[in-house]
């Protein structure tokens, strides 16, 4: 329960409150005074720097949070019964994209979960807590680089099997991922260069050509800052004159930039599709559809649209023999060029039928969340992520199918 003293409710049943409207307001007072009843009480306070950040009080929660691990590393979500598989994910402290969000993938399963933070600067410990197997949670970003290495020189000697590789996971970063995937058979990625914030201003003020920054760029182009998630400061730049109100309005000292692809159909709408490639073999996560280029499954009026959830529904029912097969070959570079267990790919397709990759990440949401009554066709695709990553597991694991 929440507020029961004892357990961590954790992220997935957190948020599933907040994407249902619950007032998260009255959890958040009996979080706290469950951590103000007892001091070491950092489930409570794990739970308070969720809720926090869901609420959008980012640096609160990350306060919660900081304060949770002065007391304790290691936090489990049981399984439903008997633990059948005990996984332990390696986690990073930081915001609710820093780590992959297994409790979703894992929710009413028979697999137990625990998580290890690690911390900045400590030694990799040399002996694990009781486990079958151990899954690096730590996503891609500049803050946990130096861990991922650190890492890499410490999985082969704990003697249990280890999934998603942190050599593997570094090169999801938008500059790798260009590297691996440019020139791949049916694949279309632009190429994202980081860039320093006084190069972009010298666009508009000194007349700097954009060929200069991005060797393939013409305007438009997107532009974010590094390490933004979700669409924060993403934005299409038509024209170099355009960069310095962009600047203007956004912070960051570094920024990605590439050239923007018009992926719009015939129709004039753009379709963004999430894949999930779990051991290799990709399944349909959703599918947004929406008038404006910059699609986020939750503003891309999924909810108000029956013909929008129709093809959402026919995309996934026919996957196997529609988008799967027409990219497989494709899909099939991406997992053995990245060659992670888990994987998710936020992408779509160019007009002339390549796939366009716009993220690989191992931090993205994957979620049953959606209401079932306006959704009911998506309960059994997620299940089938869901079934896939615990058959994973335990053949990772040698544990019953």
């Amino acid at each position: 329960m929440v507020d029961d003293g004892i357990s961590l409710a954790g992220m997935a049943r957190l948020m599933k409150m907040a994407f249902d409207g619950i007032d998260l307001a009255p959890i958040a007072v009996k979080l706290i005074a469950r951590a103000s009843a007892d001091e070491q009480d950092a489930e409570a306070l794990m739970d308070l720097s969720t809720l926090l950040q869901l609420q959008g009080k980012r640096e609160v929660g990350l306060a919660a949070q900081a304060h949770a691990l002065k007391i304790k590393r290691l936090y489990e979500l049981p399984a439903r019964g008997d633990a059948a598989i005990r996984l332990l994910a390696i986690m990073a402290p930081g915001d609710l994209m820093t780590n992959t969000p297994l409790p979703f993938l894992l929710e009413d399963s028979d697999v137990s979960l625990g998580m290890l933070y690690l911390l900045p600067g400590e030694p990799i410990p040399t002996e694990l807590p009781a486990c079958d197997a151990v899954f690096i949670a730590v996503a891609e970003s500049d803050s946990v680089r130096g861990l991922h290495r650190r890492l890499a020189g410490s999985v082969g000697s704990w003697g249990k099997p280890v999934l998603n590789l942190p050599d593997r996971i570094v090169n999801t970063s938008r500059t790798q991922a260009y590297q691996l995937l440019d020139a791949a058979a049916g694949v279309s990625i632009p190429m994202t260069t980081r860039t320093p914030r006084d190069a972009l201003e010298r666009l508009s003020i000194d007349g700097l050509a954009i060929g200069e920054l991005l060797s393939d760029g013409v305007f438009p182009v997107i532009v974010r800052p590094v390490n933004s998630h979700a669409g924060r400061g993403l934005a299409r730049v038509d024209a170099a004159h355009d960069m310095a109100a962009y600047l203007q309005a956004t912070a960051g000292e570094e920024f990605f930039i590439s050239r923007f692809i018009d992926y719009r159909g015939e129709d004039g709408l753009f379709r963004k599709y999430r894949i999930v490639l779990v051991d290799g073999v990709p399944y349909p996560a959703h599918m947004g559809v929406s008038a404006h280029w910059m699609i986020h499954y939750l503003n891309a009026g999924m909810t108000d649209s029956a013909s929008k959830r129709a093809e959402e529904e026919a995309f996934m029912r026919d996957f196997a023999h529609g988008f799967g097969r027409r990219h497989a070959e494709a899909l099939r570079t991406v997992a053995e060029r990245f060659g992670l267990d888990y994987l998710v790919i936020d992408c779509a397709e160019t007009p002339d039928g390549e796939l366009l990759v716009f993220e690989v990440c191992t931090g993205a949401v994957v979620h049953a969340m959606d209401p079932p009554d306006l959704f009911p066709y998506k309960l059994p695709h997620m299940a089938r992520i869901f079934d896939a990553f615990r058959a994973m597991l335990a053949r990772a694991t040698g544990a019953r199918p």
